[in-house]
Formats: C-alpha cells, sequence, structure tokens
C-alpha cells in the first residue's frame, strides 16, 4: 500500500497519487501560454494558417481551406479546424490562432509522462515530461500557429497506444491508436499513418515475429496480427480520414488530388523544396539545436555508454542486448530520422515525433539521484529563462517577422480604391491577415510567367495575386511595401514621386501622389 492511500482527505490523496502529471500541467500552462496574445502571426508560414482560417470563417465554408479566395490543398483539415474553433471562441487574435498549439502542447507533455510510467515509473515519467516540455524545439512549437504539434500528439499517441496494447494484452487500446491514426491524417497527410505503420511493422519483424508474416499470408493459427484488429483498426483510421477527404474529391476532384496528393506529398517527397538544406547533416544539426539543453548531455551518453555501443554493434549483439521497450524506443528514433533523411524535402520539424523516445532513453540513463536532481535544476531554469524570453525576446521578434506595423501604417493612409503592392523579399501574408487588403505582388512580365501556379510544380503555392511592373501606370495614387533590402532597386525601377510613410519590421511603406 502506497504512503498517500492512508490520506483522508480525497483531493490530497488525488494529489499525491498523481503529483507528476499536476506539476507538468503547471509547467506547461506557464511556458506555453506565456505571452501569447503579445506574439503576432508571422511569416512566411504561421500567416498561410491564420488567413486560410480567417477566409473559412468569413466564408461560411468549414470544409474547403481558402486563401486569397482560391481553394488551397497544403494540408488536411484538422489544424484549420482548431484555428476555426478557436477564432470563434476568441476571436481573431494572437491568443486564439496559439490556442490549440499550447493545449496539444501540453497533452504531448502529460501523454508522454503517461507512457514512460506505464514502462518504467513515475520518477522516470516524470523525468521524460520536464525534458520534453524545456527542450527548445518543444517550446517552440507548443507556440507556433503551425500543425505539428497535433500531428505529434495523434501520430505519437498512436504509437504509445500500440505499444501498451501488446505490452499489456489489452486489445481495446488498438482501437485508440488507429483513431489517433486517422485524426494525424487528417492533420497532415498519409503520413500519420505510414510512418507509425513502418515503425511497428519493423519492431515486429525485428523481434522475429514470423507469426506476424505467416498471417499476411493467410495463415489463421497466427493470431499476432488479429490482436492488432488489423482489419478493423484500419477501417476505423480511413473512416476517419474520409470525414474530409471524400468531401473534398467530390467537390473538387482533380484539382484537390493534384494539389494535396501531387504537391504537398509525392512533389515534397521526390523533389527538394528546400535544396539548401540537403545535407548528410542537417537533422543531426536540428537535433543539436532543437533538443538543447538536453543535446549537451550527448557527450557524457558517449563516454558512459560508447564503446559498449560499438562492441555490440561489431559483435551483432546490439538488438538481442536491448529489452522490449528499448527495441521500440529506439526503433521509434531511428525510422522516424531515416524516413525523412530519405525524403527529397528537409524541414526543421520533420523529426519532431521522435522526441518522446529520446526524452525516456535519457531518463533512463540518469539512473542515480544525484543526475536526476541535475535533471529537475536545469528544467526549471530552463523553464524560467523562456518564460523570460517569451515577453523579452519572442515579441519583438514576432513583430520584425510580421507585417502588423505595415498594415497599420497601410490602412491609416489607405483610402478607397487606391491600389495597394508588395516589392521584394517574402510576401507578407500577415499584411492580409491584419489589414484584410489582398496587396499582388509586384514582378516582372517574364518573372510572373514563372511564377504562375501550373500543375505539379512548387509553384503551386504561389497563391497571392500578383502584377506585372510594365502594366503599373506612370502616375496617379498607390501604396507599396518593399522590403528593406530592395528598397534601393524600388526607387530605381519604379517610377514616380515617392514618399516615405513609414517603416515596420522589415518593410517600408512608399506612398505616390
Amino acid at each position: 500500500m502506497e504512503y498517500w492511500e492512508n490520506d483522508r482527505t480525497p483531493l490530497l490523496r488525488v494529489y499525491h497519487r498523481h503529483w507528476p502529471a499536476f506539476l507538468l500541467s503547471l509547467l506547461c500552462l506557464l511556458l506555453f501560454f506565456a505571452a501569447n496574445s503579445q506574439l503576432l502571426i508571422t511569416d512566411p508560414v504561421e500567416s498561410n494558417y491564420a488567413l486560410t482560417a480567417q477566409e473559412m470563417l468569413a466564408s461560411g465554408d468549414w470544409l474547403s481551406p481558402r486563401i486569397y479566395g482560391n481553394y488551397w490543398y497544403d494540408k488536411p483539415w484538422m489544424f484549420y479546424g482548431e484555428l476555426l474553433v478557436a477564432f470563434q471562441l476568441f476571436g481573431e487574435t494572437s491568443f486564439a490562432a496559439r490556442f490549440f498549439p499550447a493545449v496539444f502542447g501540453t497533452i504531448g507533455v502529460l501523454q508522454t509522462y503517461w507512457f514512460a510510467q506505464k514502462l518504467y515509473n513515475r520518477n522516470i515519467g516524470f523525468l521524460s515530461g520536464l525534458i520534453m516540455a524545456t527542450s527548445v524545439e518543444y517550446f517552440y512549437l507548443a507556440k507556433a500557429v503551425i500543425t505539428d504539434m497535433t500531428l505529434f500528439v495523434a501520430m505519437d499517441g498512436a504509437l504509445m497506444l500500440f505499444y501498451l496494447a501488446k505490452r499489456e494484452n489489452r486489445p481495446r487500446l488498438y482501437y485508440g491508436a488507429y483513431a489517433l491514426a486517422g485524426l494525424a491524417i487528417l492533420t497532415k497527410g498519409p503520413l500519420g499513418l505510414v510512418l507509425p505503420g513502418l515503425i511497428i511493422l519493423a519492431y515486429l519483424a525485428g523481434n522475429r515475429d514470423f507469426r506476424t508474416l505467416a498471417y499476411l499470408a493467410g495463415n489463421r493459427d497466427f493470431r499476432t496480427l488479429a490482436h492488432m484488429k488489423l482489419f478493423r483498426g484500419l477501417i476505423l483510421t480511413l473512416a476517419i480520414a474520409a470525414l474530409w477527404y471524400v468531401p473534398m474529391t467530390v467537390f473538387h476532384g482533380s484539382a484537390f488530388l493534384d494539389g494535396f496528393i501531387g504537391v504537398h506529398n509525392v512533389l515534397r517527397a521526390t523533389v527538394s523544396e528546400h535544396p539548401r538544406n540537403n545535407t548528410w547533416w542537417y537533422y543531426f544539426l536540428i537535433f543539436l539545436i532543437g533538443c538543447f539543453p538536453w543535446s549537451l548531455s550527448l557527450p557524457w551518453l558517449w563516454k558512459k555508454y560508447g564503446k559498449t555501443l560499438i562492441a555490440r554493434i561489431k559483435s551483432r549483439t546490439l538488438w538481442q542486448s536491448l529489452d522490449d521497450r528499448q527495441r521500440f524506443l529506439f526503433l521509434w528514433v531511428f525510422l522516424t530520422w531515416l524516413f525523412f533523411e530519405c525524403m527529397a524535402t528537409k524541414y526543421p520539424t520533420y523529426t519532431f515525433p521522435y522526441l518522446p523516445p529520446l526524452a525516456i532513453g535519457l531518463a533512463c540513463a540518469t539512473g542515480r539521484l544525484d543526475l536526476q536532481y541535475w535533471i529537475k535544476r536545469t528544467a526549471l531554469a530552463m523553464a524560467l529563462l523562456f518564460t523570460v524570453l517569451s515577453y523579452a525576446l519572442a515579441v519583438p521578434l514576432c513583430r520584425q517577422a510580421s507585417a502588423w506595423d505595415a498594415a497599420q501604417m497601410v490602412t491609416s493612409h489607405h483610402i478607397s480604391g487606391v491600389p495597394v503592392y508588395v516589392y521584394g523579399g517574402r510576401y507578407p501574408v500577415s499584411f492580409t491577415y491584419y489589414s484584410g487588403i489582398p496587396a499582388p505582388r509586384l514582378v516582372t512580365r517574364e518573372r510572373l510567367q514563372e511564377m504562375r501556379p501550373a500543375g505539379i510544380s512548387w509553384n503551386a503555392k504561389n497563391m497571392m495575386p500578383f502584377a506585372a511592373l510594365e502594366d503599373l501606370p506612370d502616375t496617379g495614387r498607390i501604396i507599396v511595401l518593399v522590403d528593406q533590402s530592395s528598397q534601393k532597386d524600388f526607387l530605381q525601377t519604379v517610377p514616380g514621386n515617392w514618399e516615405k510613410l513609414g517603416e515596420g519590421g522589415r518593410w517600408t511603406v512608399w506612398g505616390r501622389n
């Protein structure tokens, strides 16, 4: 009997039993909601989601994502749905846009605690949650207006439920895993089923579970996959995904299939969107930065386990030396990294789903009480640092990366019928989000033809309006947002008597009478 079971106060008994979850929840609420109402929507990524949800809400069509009046097939519905609900509850504010990432960030920490304490004990679970919540990438994604935190909770939750269903012989948990895989597909696409499926199949194959292969061959005497509710589970996964994919296919047909499947899945996997990131060490660098400060433990881990690891690899006994929990966690990390390493497009947040097994592994490695004390002190220091930086650094940085200031300047000078344009730099979608003005991007006619959305190519992402420089009238009032790096070129290229109306962030607003 535990000591807390003798406590006569029900609330204290509940607290004593679940104190790690309470403390982790409090930590997450402090970290992930700090300064959210002051963090402006930034370019180039957050503003795409925010403007899309804003236009969906204005149109009354909660099914079809749209941006600049065009249907937009960049991501499935789930995250847009979260934004729509938040905008309805809290208005179209920064707090609303960041509400569900913070909520899912809290859920992600708690589900990792729950999973780790099921595998090991409450102390390991608590340390794992602390490591997760106070790593740089997790803190960032719990505040960012992007899909990754929702995908993280759904996809990693599916892996956790699968393993516990098998380990504890609780077949009903499989249905939860399949349901979460369906939500992952609604969040990011086929990846939500493909990656967890690969990890699970590799784990079963690595354990030499030939019964699995026999079941796939049709031998019903072997029931490993039968226990996984494979057929009914996949039906559940696909049924959840079909709630959005089927109507979208019916209403939009080949335009949806070419845009979502062709551009944002097949093209992303086969043609690099960011060629500069195509280096073998890219995700190792992301690990060092994203897992800071815990990535600093790498030299200590290598000193402690490096020789043993090399010896076991050389003797081909590494797999046999791991217990079942370690095998599953190892494959979770390794296959997540390998999967995205093989993709043509590399992006900083792609390998994010491997964070729970890394956190659990580090928590297990610190077996001594003095090391666990060090983790708790470091986590507390990082929590205080992140909270201070949220107000002192993140707020001005977000303002710098947003066109909010430019939007305020333009709306204060704007007269109905006066055209507004954008020149140079990355197109500021946040300007339209904050001003309601869909300012065309000024480019030459030749460049305009190159950038027009066409077929299965990266140009399909260019949904903003365009205007040719050659078509601008030589006289008449217009307003132009100019990227600060392009001002000299702008003043030499575009004729007229220009007056600087103000500047904010990386944009300067010019007016011509």
